[in-house]
């Protein structure tokens, strides 16, 4: 009689569910007195910095140049080219209030995907695949953002816009940074890398310029612009105000479990060292707002309860620094999208006050 065949599978993610438990987050943010947190932060930025691969990064002169300028409603738009690296030039819309004096404090506002890059942020509506994401995500923050008086930079990140490799640009919402982290990470970069790296020179161009108030400086951003937002504010002090949307979770659930997500988001040795909390505690004690929505699928399996872990870790780096009241948690009824009823707001008391 032959033998009943059987379907067997022998998997991994078990084991590395396990791995995560016996090696991770050996810089845990752990701090019980306020005189060791500046020991723990620069430990951590160094560590940082070395895992993504930002200090290998080839500075270069800051050259700039305005290409266009184009009056809208309410503001006027500039497209502006800049180097971050040799070689490497960044686009990026600058969004001015016209009915403001200034200089004017500042927003930098990173985009995550489905976004065109910077045409969803600078609310570029006359392109119907842009219109359509924006009414989906609420994505034209940096429009929301120069109306209430912040002159706002919306750049293109690497793999995205303008940005984008040859081969992903059969759509004009596709994006190739995840084949950008595959071409860095066996050279010893990271895409998390080269974008926080892009946004720091960002602001060194922001610091050039006279119609910008040099030391009241925020970022905000949506997805994987919450990505860039955490990243960028954590490892620059330069950056006084943060607001992360759609980007705060525990990477255990959320990009250990959901691994199917855009290897953009994968730094290697990463949860060896910290959980997105970690990260997010080296902002401290300067103000920062999450906007989490109660039906993000990023969240993870179980939902909020990985938002409000990350949270916890957070809320103890900032009343070991007596900010308790520099850090809020939106939390909004709805799904994957920018909220911005508490954002704008809040930037704007941080940064437009006398």
């Amino acid at each position: 009689m032959p033998l009943k065949k059987q379907c067997r599978h022998f998997q991994t993610h078990a084991h590395l569910e396990e791995r995560w438990t016996q090696v991770g987050r050996k810089l845990a943010f752990s701090c019980d007195r306020r005189s060791d947190v500046s020991h723990w932060r620069a430990k951590t930025v160094r560590k940082l910095k070395q895992l993504t691969g930002y200090d290998t990064m080839q500075p270069a002169n800051l050259e700039s140049n305005i290409t266009e300028e184009k009056v809208l409603d309410g503001y006027v738009r500039q497209r502006v080219e800049i180097q971050t690296e040799t070689g490497i030039v960044m686009p990026l819309y600058v969004l001015i209030p016209r009915d403001l004096p200034g200089p004017y404090p500042v927003v930098l506002a990173p985009h995550g995907h489905c976004s065109g890059g910077k045409l969803a942020v600078a609310g570029c509506r006359e392109i119907p695949e842009i219109a359509a994401t924006i009414v989906q995500h609420n994505y034209d923050y940096g429009v929301q953002f120069v109306r209430a008086g912040f002159i706002t930079f919306c750049p293109d990140a690497r793999g995205f816009g303008e940005r984008q490799e040859q081969a992903a640009k059969s759509s004009i919402l596709n994006a190739s940074c995840q084949w950008i982290n595959n071409m860095a990470v066996p050279l010893g970069q990271t895409v998390t890398g080269m974008w926080t790296w892009d946004l720091h020179k960002l602001i060194d161009y922001v610091q050039t310029r006279a119609d910008c108030i040099p030391d009241r400086i925020g970022c905000a951003g949506l997805s994987g612009g919450g990505l860039q937002s955490l990243w960028a504010s954590a490892l620059d002090t330069r950056i006084t105000c943060a607001v992360i949307s759609g980007y705060l979770y525990g990477y255990k659930e959320s990009l250990l479990d959901l691994h199917t997500n855009c290897s953009c988001n994968y730094v290697p040795h990463l949860y060896e060292y910290v959980d997105m909390g970690d990260i997010a505690a080296l902002i401290a004690p300067r103000p920062l707002l999450v906007e989490t929505g109660t039906e993000d699928s990023l969240n993870g399996a179980s939902g909020l309860a990985n938002v409000r872990s990350q949270m916890r870790t957070m809320r103890k780096a900032y009343r070991l620094l007596d900010a308790q009241r520099m850090l809020k948690h939106d939390i909004f009824r709805g799904e994957h999208r920018w909220n911005g009823v508490k954002a704008v707001p809040w930037m704007k008391y941080h940064l437009a006050g006398p």
